[in-house]
């Protein structure tokens, strides 16, 4: 869609619209609560205003600065921190994502996550992050006025992984970076071996005593703990962890 608000890493705003000021510090007010209740770092931008409406203390300690100071800098705050050669990919996948969000029926926009992964470099080394998007409040011609997003450690260990899912369909897409567009791939899913499998472990339960829980040989929990990384990705139980929650498995 020709119309649709190209402001995430970009300096045009469009669609300005009026929220009440009485909403705004209710959102805020409940965002504060989830930001107290987690690790990951948070803030809600205003994409109209292209302003930051909040930053929680977590985030702040991401990236080395106050949260005031991130506030003032806007919405391009995290841009600073971030490789060149990655930037242009997000800059491709952010647009795109929010046409996707544009596209999709008004009443499941809300509904939808955008994630990826990404560096951020510091005094040391870079650290790559995973990046969540959802919208929180449509103006009324169905545009995203404010977003939340969140950052946290990535349960991976290459830059991309960039995923826009639904959260009340099932429906799933990733972005190609070579057709420049969002696929549709199959919803990942645990079974209820996997499941069990990985909460017990992230208990501390070793291979013999999920398999005697679970009345199976320790051969079985091994070649599901296989089966469940391949899956997901990933090559340990804190990443199977991670990436479970990050995709609500």
């Amino acid at each position: 869609m020709k119309d649709a608000p190209k402001v995430l890493l970009e300096d045009t705003v469009y669609y300005i619209q009026n929220v009440d000021s009485g909403a705004l510090k209710l959102v805020v007010s409940a965002v504060k609560a989830f930001a107290r209740s987690t690790y990951q770092g948070v803030y809600v931008i205003d994409l109209f205003a292209k302003s930051v409406l909040y930053v929680s203390e977590n985030l702040g300690k991401w990236y080395g600065r106050s949260t005031l100071e991130l506030k003032r800098a806007g919405m391009m705050f995290y841009l600073e921190k971030i490789p060149m050669k990655e930037r242009k990919f997000l800059r491709e996948v952010n647009q795109k994502g929010l046409l996707f969000f544009n596209e999709q029926p008004l009443e499941e926009r809300l509904d939808y996550v955008m994630t990826y992964d990404f560096h951020l470099t510091g005094e040391r080394k870079p650290k790559l992050v995973n990046h969540s998007f959802t919208p929180m409040i449509l103006t009324k011609d169905g545009k995203i006025r404010l977003a939340l997003c969140a950052v946290s450690l990535s349960p991976r260990n290459s830059v991309g992984h960039y995923v826009m899912r639904n959260v009340g369909t099932k429906m799933r897409y990733e972005y190609d970076c070579n057709m420049h567009r969002w696929v549709k791939t199959d919803w990942k899913s645990l079974g209820e071996m996997e499941r069990d499998v990985l909460s017990m472990s992230a208990q501390g339960y070793t291979m013999s005593d999920i398999a005697d829980c679970l009345c199976r040989t320790v051969d079985a929990v091994k070649a599901c703990k296989k089966k469940m990384f391949l899956k997901l990705g990933v090559r340990n139980i804190s990443g199977a962890l991670s990436v479970a929650r990050s995709e609500a498995l």
